[in-house]
């Protein structure tokens, strides 16, 4: 929220201009961006509403639930059928989140797994819609292959904060130590994503950037998804 990739200016007219949230959930945005709580910022709020508006999705997955803001925000849109599961490991958020399903009435229409995605995405059999990874960014490309498993073919994989403030495309030599890895993986990661020939990929300078992402077959090779160290 606080390392957006475009001017602040334009910044400013995004977060400002376009229509806040109504209702509970406008209020639980509000406080969180009050307490700098880190959710996604309202520039992707919006974005999200639209494209979701556009997918009409039935089956949601979300990785990092975070105090559960952007779950309550997809849940708006699965209709009375749908549903929305998401993962987060950390007790805190875990029951900050359980605190914000239950104030917005959504407990019925979100299913909260605690624990390692690393450990519950290979017992999810899916198909979904729509996933939304918002979580450790070392992880995206570890966490790919069983996302793309997962999704329907034609659905859409949305990956938040990819760009880590610009820094993405620093030299590795000038990041410091302690978030090298990070940067390798992430520019691994947008790497794969950008020419696998079975994946369609926009890249969207949104908050700290946002990667939207389609399958065009029905299953993807997870070997296919990896970089060679030599590479």
């Amino acid at each position: 929220m606080h390392r957006p990739v475009v001017m602040k200016e334009l910044v400013q007219y995004l977060r400002t201009a376009q229509k806040p949230l109504a209702g509970e959930l406008g209020k639980v945005e509000r406080e969180a961006n009050e307490q700098e709580v880190p959710i996604i910022p309202h520039e992707t709020v919006v974005f999200m509403q639209f494209l979701l508006g556009q997918i009409k999705p039935q089956n949601i997955l979300e990785i990092g639930c975070a105090i559960g803001f952007s779950s309550s925000l997809m849940a708006q849109f699965v209709g009375e059928n749908g549903h929305v599961t998401t993962i987060d490991r950390f007790d805190v958020m875990i029951e900050k989140a359980k605190k914000t399903y239950e104030r917005l009435g959504l407990t019925d229409k979100v299913t909260l797994l605690e624990g390692q995605a690393a450990d519950i995405l290979p017992t999810l059999t899916g198909p979904y819609d729509f996933i939304f990874m918002d979580s450790a960014k070392s992880k995206y490309i570890e966490f790919l292959p069983e996302c793309l498993r997962l999704l329907k073919k034609g659905g859409v994989l949305m990956v938040d904060d990819i760009f880590q403030g610009g820094t993405i495309l620093d030299p590795y030599e000038s990041i410091p130590r302690g978030k090298r890895a990070i940067h390798r993986k992430l520019n691994e990661f947008l790497q794969v994503i950008n020419t696998h020939p079975d994946l369609t990929t926009s890249l969207v300078p949104l908050g700290d950037g946002i990667a939207l992402i389609t399958k065009e077959v029905d299953e993807i090779d997870a070997t296919t998804l990896r970089i060679s160290e030599e590479g």
